[in-house]
């Protein structure tokens, strides 16, 4: 029995990554990499800010020292949080409000499993900071997905075993992340046919048959 939902944020309950493209563009654009484009930023889906600015990285010549990547990661941050100033509940996925109230009236807890550090600020401006129960982030971790930690944090915090677990995915890191943490798993978004998830939905929209998920079977 499903007792808890997991959800990832960006790609799942709300959409940043167009922000996201933009701050990692400018930084690019000012370590003289200009062919960064759409497409490397869809390898950055899933996994950590160090792991996305070796994409970043790898189109360039320079090498850089792991204290001057912090320093880059950190720039790019700045950058990106600056333009979460401009974020409105309008960047909240259609279905996701829907999805948390019906969790809600069905007694199931709803926490947050997501790598990002800005997941406070963006629940916030977003305002679905009523809807979660607890949030796992990456103020709480020191490994990113696909390592498990992330949700086994969240588990925790909701007080939940791994079993009583779903979690929410839009990334193949995620869901392999979910199973090392030993839960079952929804994959969403435009890849969800290929994330190898338990459970399948184009959307939080879509005709999700929640009573079956719910029940574990």
């Amino acid at each position: 029995m499903i007792k808890g939902v997991i959800f990832d944020l960006d790609g799942v309950l709300v959409s940043t990554d167009e922000l996201h493209y933009r701050a990692w563009k400018m930084l690019a654009d000012e370590l003289d990499i200009y062919d960064f484009n759409e497409e490397d930023n869809k390898n950055q889906r899933g996994v950590s800010r160090m792991e996305s600015l070796e994409v970043v990285l790898r189109k360039g010549q320079k090498h850089y020292s792991e204290e001057e990547k912090e320093v880059l990661a950190d720039r790019k941050n700045e950058y990106y949080k600056v333009m979460l100033e401009e974020l409105t509940p309008s960047a909240v996925l259609e279905g996701a409000v829907e999805t948390l109230k019906m969790l809600r009236e069905k007694g199931i807890l709803a926490g947050i499993g997501s790598v990002s550090k800005n997941t406070p600020l963006i629940l916030e401006k977003t305002e679905l900071y009523e809807y979660i129960d607890q949030i796992s982030c990456g103020l709480d971790i020191t490994r990113s997905k696909p390592d498990p930690e992330v949700f086994e944090v969240a588990a925790r915090k909701l007080g939940l075993s791994p079993k009583e677990c779903l979690v929410v995915e839009d990334s193949a890191a995620g869901v392999v992340a979910a199973k090392a943490a030993g839960m079952k798993s929804l994959g969403v978004g435009p890849y969800y046919k290929v994330l190898g998830a338990d459970y399948q939905a184009e959307t939080l929209l879509s005709d999700i048959n929640w009573e079956e998920i719910l029940s574990g079977n």
